[in-house]
């Protein structure tokens, strides 16, 4: 299952015209912890940012989304309720888990693209401990509160 930070950069494509759209930029995430659209970046010189519904995705390949019709990216009239990287990042957000023990600060998420569900976070204590200990995943297949401080997550189904 790969991770956002596999699909962030990849070309998005349009099936019936094998026309590069644009490039993945972000994800936009609910509260609730579902992914319900990817960001588009579009233009060449101007480049503007367009929404993309998760559900209108074709496929995910490793070498680019696939969209069946251009017209399905939507200009983005006001910023997404969460983002990964951009407005609203929750990136480097402290992670608790429902019981109150911080378990880290959010690097990144693996989703099953198609559903939208976030199944597992990525998460850090900074860099030295990423050295030491590698790289460490919390897995939960219930959905998350992101909040203004904090992700609260429940680990106890894993």
């Amino acid at each position: 299952m790969p991770t956002f930070s596999l699909l962030k950069g990849q070309p998005v494509f349009e099936t019936r015209s094998g026309t590069k759209i644009g490039e993945i930029m972000d994800l936009c995430i609910a509260s609730s912890g579902i992914v319900n659209g990817l960001l588009v970046k579009k233009g060449i010189f101007f480049k503007q940012t367009y929404l993309l519904d998760i559900q209108k995705v074709a496929s995910f390949g490793w070498d680019g989304v696939m969209i069946e019709d251009s017209k399905y990216l939507k200009k983005l009239k006001e910023s997404p309720e969460y983002t990964l990287n951009h407005q609203h990042a929750i990136d480097g957000m402290l992670m608790l888990s429902k019981s109150g023990d911080s378990l880290g600060l959010l690097k990144d998420v693996y989703f099953q693209e198609e559903l939208g569900t976030i199944v597992g976070y990525e998460i850090t204590d900074g860099f030295f401990s990423e050295i030491t200990e590698g790289k460490q995943v919390i897995q939960s297949g219930k959905p998350v509160a992101i909040g203004k401080d904090a992700i609260i997550v429940d680990v106890n189904d894993t």
